[in-house]
């Protein structure tokens, strides 16, 4: 039977619509949402943004001016209404447009760049094609991601990412051959016993030592960790 729940998800600082938009709020972007840092950032593009879930829960954690990026008019259109009703002092605006185009017409720079992106290169696509473009790097690829960000970041700007654990070995390479620089990860473990699945990383154009972090969403008996509970806790209304 086809789900046809189409209430808003809530979180303790704001609620997100998100039937439409080619993706749903899911893990992956919280956990980005909430990692990535926010010191000296006044300035934000999301790329990618689906429903807007990255944009707001940057802009619950500090004021900041927002742009996100996305390429799907449902997405937009829903990003559009969940900014509308976000109760922030951030300032939030979404963009039709893809970001190849964007990035070569835009004359902002940004402090931050933040991306849940498409990733799969070879896996299996999805049925409907506006999930597919959203999930596979078909219209977005890693190095058109990376060059964009290049020309858009600020002298001390960032780029934070989750991606899949494996590809994200391209995609360290190809940033460091551009001259962004891995700062930050946290490798990101399923359930205990398990390797990890997807990893965040943190890139800057200043040369660094990488810190690195393990997180673990779920014990052995699928509960959820102590470590997600606490890390997620400001944030949700409710832990499963």
């Amino acid at each position: 039977m086809k789900n046809t729940d189409q209430r808003p998800f809530h979180f303790k600082q704001f609620s997100l619509h998100h039937h439409r938009s080619t993706m749903k709020v899911g893990t992956d972007a919280v956990l980005l949402g909430i990692w990535t840092e926010l010191s000296n950032v006044k300035t934000v593009l999301d790329v990618g943004s689906g429903s807007g879930i990255l944009s707001l829960l940057l802009a619950s954690r500090a004021a900041l001016h927002i742009d996100a990026v996305e390429l799907d008019e449902d997405s937009c259109q829903e990003a559009s209404r969940n900014f509308a009703e976000a109760k922030f002092t951030s300032e939030l605006k979404v963009l039709h447009s893809d970001f190849n185009s964007f990035a070569q017409i835009a004359e902002k720079k940004y402090d931050l760049i933040i991306s849940n992106p498409p990733f799969f290169i070879n896996n299996q696509r999805s049925e409907k094609e506006s999930r597919r473009q959203a999930r596979h790097t078909d219209t977005l690829t890693y190095e058109q991601l990376i060059s964009g960000a290049m020309r858009l970041l600020s002298p001390e700007g960032k780029i934070s990412v989750v991606l899949p654990y494996r590809e994200s070995r391209i995609f360290i390479r190809q940033a460091t051959d551009v001259g962004l620089f891995l700062q930050k990860q946290m490798l990101i473990f399923p359930k205990i016993g398990l390797e990890p699945n997807r990893i965040n990383l943190l890139f800057s154009s200043k040369e660094s030592v990488l810190t690195t972090e393990k997180f673990i969403i779920r014990n052995e008996n699928g509960s959820f960790s102590q470590q997600y509970r606490d890390f997620v806790g400001d944030f949700y209304q409710s832990i499963g």
